[in-house]
């Protein structure tokens, strides 16, 4: 891992684990929160390779560490082990939807590759079986399916100790919720006769089987469940809270569990259970309904839409779907075209290492291709494709091909396909039908096409060091003179970074730059350019102009402690902006209450890449006119 060691180090002179009460981090530093900062080596930090500087604000021991916190962060988690967040979350203003990916995503995420994993092993069980390498009825059939299936099977316990963890809720607690759901002294008593049934002859027909204090039972089938298990975990995490706070703490330990249990699993089966597994066959059912309206147009859309979703995240909140139809109705139609999309990616992916001349451009894609091939694509996505535009946009067309393919021929998946490996997950009871076939012209095509249009388009924007390469020599000396001039994101006063109360800032450790007092809550971009960073709190924003440089508009100090409060945002992670173009509002008044300054530092934080960076001579400034200028 190569930032363990720093990690270590880190850990170590901030007073070791025991110290730390929580942890996050922003743009360019990790958040501590110590129990005692005077047990921290600041000075050893300060010194220490990899570490910028230590800043102490707001209750906070800041160890900045610049563009690689991210990775930092996730090293200091996996060596030390702490259950912490890697972005501080718990109260972003970011609506009903993101949040519902976001719950999806950390609930899924864990164990996406245990999904992949039974998946493939279920999938090739089912292909030996078709291809009558063994039988269905044989020893091992039934322990390599059992393998491939059990996760499955026990989705409840699985999901209710990752639900947990989400919802802040003993993880044990959740895993006994879903072992309740499938214990099998409960799940026979639906083996006699109904005492009554409801809802006759709908969708959500449920018999009665028992009572629980006079109270009717509707026992449902929990395994292989989704939506029940993950509803139970978010109320009991809430019930968990109220016992928490009224049970003495001599007894904590195992009382709140007692009491949270008592209450959930009751509450499940009356009510929370029935409710989830209704509203999941609900939307089974509606799903399977608008692709069969258009199945064509469905799959095309989904196909060519996929690996946009996937950049932005969203595709969990699709993924559930398929999760949720494969537990109802046994197979999905419905979210299975997007399948194609990853062999579009890696289509595309090798005919750019076919053409390219590129070294360092080949060196990215051979690797981004193979772990393409087996459905992990983001390497591809993000450094092959995506940063050169047209490749991405081919892939798309390719996937929407394949994705109409297999919405034509009705192709199915029995279970999570994730590449090469998914295509047995195509194969259904019947075996190798029209279903199953589908599916493999669906990928072909999405390939062939794929590869087919990048060959003969070529490689466009490979590097500049290879165009830098072609540059006469007066050319060179024209581009040296060159600047880039950085317009005003804000209208306000001046202010010198030596101002600014962040030694991060004041003190240029993360660039060259200048500070802006703000008199009206609303940033533009300063250049043409693309939002490269958004954190998700809104207070602060990255922009990399068309000519690379990198530059960072931070609203306030400390302004992370809002929680995204007073910030709105009006562009997203990735978009393309123009200069002048509308970025954020934020209100000034509100901020100031709360009491933080709304000194606004606009930093170059590549200024070592370039010969100065020279400040405006104004003491006032408006929208868009000079700030900045990079000498390039």
């Amino acid at each position: 891992m190569k930032y363990e060691n720093l990690a270590k180090d880190i850990i170590k002179n901030v007073g070791g684990k025991e110290n730390i009460n929580d942890l996050f981090h922003c743009i360019t530093r990790l958040r501590f929160k110590l129990k005692d900062e005077s047990k921290a080596n600041t000075e050893v930090l300060k010194d220490m390779d990899g570490v910028v500087t230590v800043v102490k604000s707001s209750g906070q021991y800041q160890v900045v560490i610049g563009n690689n916190v991210a990775d930092v962060f996730d090293a200091i988690i996996k060596v030390s082990g702490l259950q912490t967040n890697s972005e501080e979350e718990p109260a972003e203003k970011s609506g009903i939807f993101n949040k519902f990916i976001d719950v999806v995503s950390g609930i899924f995420a864990p164990i996406l590759g245990m999904l992949c994993a039974s998946g493939i092993i279920k999938g090739f069980t089912s292909l030996l079986a078709a291809l009558n390498i063994i039988e269905n009825t044989s020893g091992t059939y039934y322990i390599l399916y059992g393998i491939g299936d059990a996760l499955f099977y026990f989705f409840p316990i699985v999901l209710g100790y990752t639900s947990a963890k989400k919802f802040k809720l003993n993880e044990f607690v959740g895993m006994l919720i879903g072992a309740v759901l499938i214990y099998p002294s409960i799940v026979n008593l639906t083996a006699g006769k109904p005492l009554y049934t409801i809802f006759n002859g709908t969708v959500i027909e449920s018999p009665v089987y028992i009572t629980f204090l006079g109270i009717p039972v509707i026992l449902m089938s929990y395994s292989s469940s989704v939506i029940p298990i993950i509803l139970s975990t978010y109320v009991g995490s809430k019930i968990e809270k109220i016992f928490k706070k009224i049970i003495p703490d001599v007894v904590k330990s195992f009382i709140v569990p007692v009491c949270t249990l008592l209450i959930i699993v009751p509450l499940t089966f009356i009510v929370i259970g029935p409710v989830a597994t209704w509203a999941g066959k609900l939307i089974g059912a509606g799903t399977l309904a608008i692709y069969n309206l258009s199945p064509i147009i469905e799959g095309l859309v989904l196909g060519a839409t996929w690996q946009l979703f996937v950049i932005f995240g969203v595709h969990w909140g699709l993924l559930s779907i398929l999760f949720n139809n494969l537990s109802v109705i046994k197979y999905d139609a419905v979210i299975a075209p997007f399948f194609a999309a990853s062999f579009a990616q890696i289509g595309v992916v090798l005919a750019i290492i076919l053409r390219t001349k590129n070294v360092k451009l080949k060196s990215l894609a051979i690797p981004a291709f193979i772990s393409g091939l087996f459905g992990i694509t983001e390497p591809a996505i993000y450094g092959v494709t995506l940063p050169r535009k047209k490749p991405f946009i081919i892939s798309c067309v390719g996937a929407g091909l394949g994705g109409a393919i297999m919405g034509f021929m009705g192709s199915k998946a029995y279970m999570l396909p994730v590449g090469i490996l998914g295509i047995p997950s195509y194969i259904g009871p019947k075996g190798f039908n029209r279903d199953f076939y589908g599916a493999i012209i669906a990928i072909i095509i999405s390939f062939v096409s794929s590869f087919l249009i990048m060959l003969i388009l070529g490689v466009v924007n490979e590097n500049n060091e290879e165009k830098a390469a072609k540059i006469s020599s007066t050319d060179k000396e024209n581009l040296l003179s060159k600047q880039q001039i950085i317009n005003s994101p804000l209208k306000g006063e001046i202010k010198s970074l030596s101002e600014v109360k962040d030694e991060a800032f004041s003190k240029g450790i993360l660039g060259k730059g200048i500070a802006i007092e703000p008199t009206e809550g609303k940033v533009v971009s300063p250049v043409d350019g693309v939002v490269t960073t958004l954190f998700p709190t809104g207070h602060a924003i990255g922009i990399t102009s068309n000519n690379g440089v990198e530059i960072l508009i931070h609203v306030g100090m400390d302004t992370v402690q809002l929680e995204g409060k007073y910030f709105s945002p009006k562009i997203k992670q990735g978009d393309t902006v123009k200069s002048g173009e509308e970025l954020l509002e934020f209100d000034i008044k509100a901020i100031e209450r709360e009491g933080y300054s709304i000194v606004t530092p606009v930093i170059i934080t590549n200024s070592n890449d370039y010969l100065d960076v020279i400040e405006t001579g104004k003491d006032n400034v408006n929208y868009k006119e000079d700030l900045l200028t990079v000498m390039i």
